[in-house]
């Protein structure tokens, strides 16, 4: 079972989107938290989408990209 919510999502990706590496989650639990770097809320935010979409039955989707060398 997924702990965050499709708000928490939105919360996070305004607060990438503004620049504040501090964010309020209203839960439960609520809390706040305080991010290191822009690259580490980046990070959770794939991981809190990932979760959000497994607990609404939607299964992530995956690209592959085919490269060659030469002509």
């Amino acid at each position: 079972m997924s702990t965050w919510t499709q708000g928490d999502v939105d919360n996070l990706k305004t607060a990438v989107a503004s620049g504040v590496l501090s964010v309020r989650f209203d839960g439960p639990p609520a809390r706040q938290i305080t991010y290191h770097s822009l690259a580490e809320m980046r990070s959770l935010l794939a991981s809190m989408q990932q979760d959000v979409a497994r607990a609404a039955g939607q299964t992530p989707g995956y690209r592959f990209a085919a490269t060659r060398k030469g002509l």
